[in-house]
Order: structure tokens, then C-alpha cells, then sequence
């Protein structure tokens, strides 16, 4: 089967709408054209990840979390080079695809924290949605004499603005009449110093994204015809999900109400169970605590709890003051390490997976996948 059906299968699994704005989900090395057989889940895109997958002859690493999530200024195996940019180059060199979910499936309907939440105990459970975040892109707009608009629009697409998709120097216009009186000691270029000026002007729109922000109005500057120029910057917010994501989505965590209260140590007890672990981190002095409703979010949930309230937060870690914060207002916390509170859910994503049209690809779970830390 080609990568891009699977992909479709995927995605089906886990649209990738539902991703927090600052997430990096997707295809990150590949070809949609790539023919799958077999494939390999795993948490962690690893060395030792990636030397498994070749060994068992697969084609494609679904990795949870992304393995390029920062920028990489290079992508070498030689002396200097990181274990992210080795296991990198070793999956090119052997032609295997790289695919990561990763808060796609945390938001959806069945994915990892809806699984979480049903080990905890019967009850009914609500999103808790995180604060959307702004996306990396730019609306620049600037007010220019007709005459000067052309030259103002090619320096803007020289610096990066109007580029979308397959299109250059897209851009919206506007006229309009603009007023402005030169102070002593101002050199305009249009009108006289002391006078009011009304002149007719075009408001020039271009879209650039963060990184070329910079250069977009550098560009715009020197070409632009005033002394000085009225530019404004506006950043764009997220699109919101189609009608279809929504019904699917339900947030980054969730808010479990059980349907019977429980001490703090009982909910302890089958965290532990759930995530087939021996220890997790609780606090003591609320082991008798009676709970009746838990915020839970797999991996780090501390910054999406800042503005819920619960009797009991379950996640995989959190900062030393969200949870000193927190038990200093009598709440439980009881924390079970970052990726043991999302490896344990791959056998039921593979399930979910081969209910697709991608059940063809033969799907295995990591063997060498395993979390970077153990707690003795």
C-alpha cells in the first residue's frame, strides 16, 4: 500500500487538525509514494528504534512524539553529530518513512486520554481544552501612494511575504486617502512642511511567516517612497477545525467525574494498574483525600491544569512549583513518568489502526522502545 493511503488511515485515527497550534504532527521524512508492508509504533524515534525497524524489514516508524520538532540547522552522522540527527540520517539512508500523531491523538475522541480516563474508574469526563496559541504567520500591512505600490509589493515578496502555496506576491488592496503634516526637520517626499497633507493611498496586505518577518520589513522599508512609513503587523491566530474535527476532538485532557468518589491512594492503586506500573509519585499527606473529580492529561499536563479545578490531577510529570502549587492547596497529584502514561496505550492504537483502510500494513509495537529513565 502507498504511504499516502496509509497516512489517510491514520489521519482517520487521529486527524491532525485536532494538534495543538505549536505542534510539529505529520509525515517527517518519506514519500507519499513509498510502498508500506510493514510498519513500527513506537514512542521515541531512537537508534535503536530505527536500527529495530530496519531489522524487521519495515517501512515506515509511527514515532508519538516528533523526531524534528525544532528547527535542525544540520542533518549529518559525523563527528558532532546528535543521536536525533543519526537516527535521522539512518532512516533516509534506509528509506524509511517517519510519521508522528502525537497531540492529534491525545485530543481525540479514544485516543490516549480517553483510554487513561477508563482506567480510573466509571464516570463522565469533559474536555479541558489548552489555550490556543497564535501560528507562526504574519499579516503585513502598510499604506503607500498608488503610483508606489508595485515596487513596495516586490520588495515585500523579496523579503518572503505573499508566498502561499504555490503562489508569489499575493497580496490585498485597498484605496483609500491618508493625512499627515510634516514637522520642522522632516524631508517628505510628497507635500510641505507645515501643511496638511491629504493623499490618496493604497493599503497593501501580505501574509509572511515568523521567520521572515524580519526581512519582509526590512525590504519594505527601503522601498517604501514615505520617510516615514505606517506599517502594522498583525499575528495570525489558528484555524479553527472542520466541523468534522470539532465532533471528533474533545481537548488536550481531560476532566474525569467519577461516578463514586475514591481515596487519593485508591486512584493511585489504578493508575498504577492501568499503566502496569510499580510506583508512581503521589502525595502522602492526601492519601485519605476523597475524590470525585480528576484532571488528567498524558505526558505534561502542569501548564493545561493552571485553570482547572479538581480534587485530583493525574499525569506523567509536572514542574516542582505547578505541583507544590497544587498540594499546598490540599489537591492530590499523582504523577506516573511521561511516557509510561502514553507507551502503554500502542496496543490500543494499533487496534484502532486496523480498523482502517491502512489494516493491510502489518503493524508491530517497538521492542527496544522503552522510557529513558527507570524508578527503582
Amino acid at each position: 500500500m502507498k504511504l499516502s493511503k496509509v497516512l489517510a488511515g491514520l489521519r482517520q485515527v487521529a486527524p491532525e487538525a485536532l494538534a495543538e497550534p505549536w505542534d510539529k504532527v505529520g509525515l517527517h521524512v518519506g514519500s507519499p509514494q513509498r510502498q508500506i508492508k510493514s510498519a513500527l509504533l513506537c514512542i521515541d524515534l531512537t537508534e535503536a528504534v530505527v536500527t529495530e525497524a530496519v531489522s524487521r524489514r519495515c517501512q515506515l516508524i509511527v514515532a508519538y512524539h516528533p523526531p524534528i520538532f525544532h528547527p535542525l540547522t544540520s542533518l549529518t552522522d559525523g563527528p558532532g553529530s546528535s543521536w536525533k540527527q543519526r537516527a535521522l540520517v539512518e532512516a533516509v539512508r534506509h528509506n524509511l518513512a517517519v510519521y508522528s500523531p502525537h497531540t492529534a491523538l491525545d485530543a481525540v475522541r479514544g485516543g490516549m486520554n480517553d483510554w487513561l480516563c477508563a482506567g480510573l474508574g466509571k464516570g463522565t469526563s469533559v474536555p479541558i481544552a489548552s489555550k490556543a496559541s497564535p501560528r507562526d504567520e504574519y499579516k503585513v500591512m502598510t499604506f503607500v501612494p498608488p503610483d508606489h505600490a508595485d515596487k513596495v509589493r516586490q520588495a515585500m515578496d523579496r523579503g518572503g511575504a505573499g508566498w502561499i502555496g504555490k503562489y508569489r506576491q499575493c497580496s490585498f488592496n485597498a484605496r483609500g486617502v491618508g493625512t499627515f503634516r510634516p514637522l520642522q526637520g522632516a524631508k517628505p517626499s510628497i507635500g510641505k512642511v507645515g501643511d496638511l497633507e491629504w493623499v490618496e493611498e493604497l493599503r497593501v496586505e501580505m501574509i509572511c511567516s515568523g521567520d521572515r518577518l524580519a526581512s519582509v520589513l526590512e525590504e519594505l522599508r527601503k522601498a517604501h517612497p514615505y520617510e516615514e512609513p505606517a506599517i502594522d503587523v498583525f499575528q495570525l491566530e489558528a484555524e479553527p477545525a472542520t466541523k468534522a474535527d470539532r465532533a471528533a476532538a474533545v481537548g488536550a485532557g481531560r476532566l474525569l467525574t467519577l461516578a463514586r468518589p475514591v481515596l487519593a491512594e485508591t486512584l493511585a492503586d489504578r493508575v498504577k494498574d492501568r499503566l502496569k506500573l510499580g510506583v508512581v509519585k503521589v502525595t502522602p499527606r492526601q492519601s485519605k483525600k476523597k475524590v470525585k473529580t480528576v484532571a488528567v492529561c498524558v505526558g505534561a499536563g502542569g501548564s493545561l491544569f493552571e485553570n482547572t479545578a479538581a480534587d485530583a490531577y493525574v499525569t506523567g510529570e509536572m514542574q516542582h512549583h505547578q505541583a507544590l502549587d497544587l498540594t499546598q492547596q490540599g489537591k492530590a497529584v499523582i504523577l506516573a513518568g511521561h511516557t509510561n502514561t502514553e507507551r502503554p496505550y500502542l496496543p490500543a492504537y494499533r487496534e484502532k489502526i486496523r480498523k482502517t483502510e491502512a489494516a493491510v500494513v502489518r503493524w508491530r509495537l517497538s521492542r527496544t522502545d522503552r522510557a529513558p529513565l527507570d524508578w527503582r
